[in-house]
């Protein structure tokens, strides 16, 4: 039995989805637009007969784009082996801080801001996680842990058994338990605005109180502008880091906003945002800090001062 009349509205619903999944997949909001777009392509590729032949279009879609995605990371392992420093995901700014280009797509107007869900599966500290698995754990993982899909649908696209999907999950889920990435601590927020403030006035005294001693920040500046090759490791060193930057960039602004779904800090100079920064936070005190630095995956954030 085949699909009757298969619209193009219901082909079109399940763009908020596969965004969701690719996003996840890949750490990028650019790569994963892609991977979505060319999934697109392909089912608008197939003659009608075949279209009409598939059950279920989503299922299809999904399929399609978790295998492009496959075949992206496991080329990405590459290219980062050849990025310059740090490689981290591409952070997300809540939808009201979005830009809004207005874009199109062969499935029509899209913004990959309203359509993420923001949620702990996207949190900088989960992503960073989802980075240090293979590319079939992370497939493994990501649509049967986080979107809950059955082994049996994974299996197709790992060209892999069932269980040997529910093996890789496995291996996954021990790397999550032991690398133990946390929601939003209760009071994070106020943690990260005492950060922010501590920064703002130059108070390495302050900030070292608010940094766990074992703290790291990680800062991904892509080679395209400056930022540490490797981590900066001890919360006085980060203190000290933090307020050598604040002198080298005179009329640094600092932002409070969400970063991925979780408080983090924006700091802008001249109404261009030059980083963001998300931060991990246990028992009070700030226990790891992701700075993106490059310009490439700051675009969403390319709004005016005014706007921010």
């Amino acid at each position: 039995m085949g699909t009757v009349g298969i619209g193009a509205d219901e082909i079109a619903g399940e763009q908020r989805q596969l965004i969701n999944v690719a996003y996840r997949l890949l750490g990028s909001v650019t790569e994963a637009e892609d991977a979505v777009q060319d999934a697109y392509a392909r089912w608008y590729a197939l003659p009608r007969s075949r279209q009409e032949e598939i059950l279920s279009p989503g299922a299809w879609l999904t399929t399609v784009t978790s295998r492009i995605c496959l075949d992206l990371l496991g080329s990405a392992r590459a290219r980062r082996e050849r990025y310059v420093g740090a490689w981290l995901p591409e952070p997300l700014p809540d939808r009201a801080e979005w830009r809004h280009t207005g874009g199109t797509g062969p499935v029509g107007p899209s913004d990959p801001a309203d359509q993420i869900v923001l949620d702990e599966s996207v949190s900088v500290a989960f992503l960073v996680v989802l980075e240090s698995m293979t590319p079939a754990e992370r497939v493994a993982f990501v649509l049967h842990d986080v979107f809950r899909y059955p082994f049996a649908e994974i299996a197709d696209v790992l060209g892999r058994t069932p269980a040997a999907c529910k093996q890789l999950a496995a291996s996954a889920r021990r790397r999550v338990s032991v690398a133990q990435p946390r929601a939003a601590a209760p009071g994070q927020a106020d943690v990260v605005r005492h950060v922010k403030e501590a920064w703002e006035s130059k108070d390495i005294a302050a900030l070292v109180s608010l940094l766990n001693p074992a703290a790291v920040m990680t800062a991904d500046g892509g080679g395209t502008v400056g930022a540490v090759l490797r981590p900066v490791e001890g919360g006085a060193r980060i203190a000290q880091y933090m307020v050598a930057i604040a002198d080298k960039a005179p009329g640094l602004e600092l932002l409070e906003r969400s970063v991925n779904g979780m408080p983090g800090l924006v700091a802008q100079r001249a109404g261009v945002v030059m980083t963001v920064a998300a931060f991990d936070v246990s028992d009070g005190r700030v226990t790891r800090i992701w700075a993106v630095r490059n310009p490439e995956k700051l675009r969403p954030w390319a709004r005016s001062s005014r706007d921010l």
